[in-house]
């Protein structure tokens, strides 16, 4: 029997890109010249894309795959991939959330240390002679006790409160509502007045046309010119225009960014400022969980084509 055509949307590591390749007949968009040829080559075979959270499938593609069914996203965001075409045409959509979400919590909070603390200037500092030079490294700025703001108490905006909680911070967040599990933390409805409370603000919402900019002048004018901006989740959730002019003329601290528009050629203003923390899209970039991420890949496109029910289902 024929194995299912899959759409790839773009590469794999290898433990992923091994056990996909001999479950099905993969078809590699990201390797092909003439993508429009490429799809109209192989469109009506395909049964399934399998795709990055990043890379996602637009309209277009999706309507380029008339018998599609599933598309199955290797990663926790799915703002990338049109729903509403999914849904008009009844094609389901699966992520991977929880695996990933001790992982980017961890980088946040390491984010947020690097920047506070001055590690990776402290490091050139010794690397560079300047430590024997000219003395020690100039003074930086404590963690604990201070006030974290969350934006988005969702799985990985729990953890990262999880986490601050050991530092002993003042955490409040906001979010549609508060959170039942969320007594002890103070609810603040408002993104501003929360960015106005808080001296660390984390960005961990999910992405959608809703949260686009969210994060706009408004909030990053509140933060003000000693807070911290740390986005670990979509760039589209922050303006970035508006983040840059702020870093620029001082109106904020410093932010550590993982996630930026038209990555990964980002905006070059960002390698001229001193004080943004640069990450690679990076958050859940460990072993483990990549391998994790990319068996749940595997066991919802298995699970559709068995026809039992997904494992973990966003339409």
């Amino acid at each position: 029997m024929s194995k299912p055509v899959v759409l790839q949307m773009g590469a794999y590591p290898e433990w992923n890109e091994v056990p996909l390749s001999a479950q099905y007949d993969l078809r590699r968009y990201f390797e092909a010249a003439d993508k429009e040829a490429f799809l109209a080559e192989c469109g009506a075979e395909v049964r399934a894309i399998a795709t990055r959270g990043e890379l996602g499938a637009s309209r277009k593609i999706i309507e380029a795959c008339p018998n599609l069914e599933l598309i199955s996203i290797y990663g926790v965001g799915f703002d990338a991939v049109d729903l509403e075409a999914c849904r008009e045409r009844g094609i389901q959509v699966t992520n991977t959330p929880d695996v990933l979400t001790g992982d980017v919590a961890d980088l946040g909070v390491a984010m947020m240390l690097a920047v506070a603390r001055g590690i990776v200037g402290a490091e050139a500092w010794v690397r560079g002679g300047q430590w024997a030079a000219k003395g020690n490294y100039p003074l930086q700025r404590r963690i604990w006790g201070k006030k974290a703001g969350i934006l988005g108490l969702g799985r990985i905006g729990f953890e990262i409160a999880q986490r601050l909680r050991g530092f002993g911070m003042d955490i409040a967040y906001s979010d549609v509502a508060a959170k039942d599990y969320a007594a002890d933390l103070t609810f603040i409805a408002d993104p501003v007045a929360l960015a106005r409370h808080s001296e660390f603000l984390f960005v961990a919402l999910a992405a959608s046309g809703q949260t686009r900019h969210i994060v706009n002048r408004e909030v990053i004018e509140a933060l003000g010119p000693e807070g911290v901006l740390v986005n670990v989740s979509r760039a589209s959730n922050i303006d970035e225009a508006a983040l840059i002019a702020a870093l620029q003329d001082g109106r904020l601290g410093a932010a550590a960014l993982d996630v930026f528009d038209n990555e990964p050629q980002i905006d070059p203003r960002f390698l001229e400022l001193p004080n943004v923390l640069l990450q690679p899209h990076q958050a859940s970039g460990t072993v483990e969980t990549r391998k994790a991420m990319g068996e749940l890949v595997r066991n919802n496109l298995a699970a559709h084509f068995a026809g039992q029910p997904l494992l973990t289902p966003v339409v």
